[in-house]
């Protein structure tokens, strides 16, 4: 069994993503080095607040690098799957959570980044919970504090986008 998951992505969203590695592969790469090496010539780098401000961006864009690697790699590319009322990662789903009405989509917040909707990860535990059920199911599952929480399907959509 293998411990990737695929990852629905519209066309739109892999080359946006797509875009942005490589920015940060190449040019965010090069500017973060100079504004490293640039700290180091002040002198003293324990107390070189520009030095460890540029080492942390550093690392936290070395992150994001290979977040959006493993991201793109294990991507299914494509439009989102047609609703037939089940709910599949890619879809938009309205259900009732804890007695009120939410609608979100389920899959990668990449998906929808320039989207209001809400996203839940399959693998969180609403999103764990609803999978594979179809308009009108109800189910429950254990909230992070440990409560339970009642949720019913009210309808499943095609992701359109935006």
């Amino acid at each position: 069994m293998s411990d990737t998951t695929e990852t629905f992505l519209t066309q739109e969203a892999y080359d946006r993503l797509a875009a942005e590695l490589e920015h940060l592969s190449t040019v965010g790469r090069e500017e973060i080095a100079k504004r490293i090496e640039a700290a180091r010539e002040e002198g003293d780098l324990k107390e070189n607040g520009g030095y460890h401000a540029a080492k942390d961006e550093q690392g936290k864009q070395e992150a994001r690098i290979r977040t959006l690697q493993a991201l793109l790699k294990d991507a299914k590319v494509g439009t989102a799957p047609e609703s037939d009322g089940t709910v599949l990662s890619g879809t938009v789903v309205t259900a009732l959570v804890a007695g009120g009405e939410e609608k979100f989509l389920l899959g990668n917040r990449e998906i929808a980044a320039n989207s209001e909707l809400d996203v839940y990860s399959e693998a969180s535990p609403l999103g764990a919970a609803i999978l594979g059920l179809t308009e009108g199911a109800k189910t429950s599952y254990t909230a992070p504090n440990g409560r339970e929480i009642a949720v019913e399907i009210v309808k499943v959509e095609t992701y359109a986008g935006q």
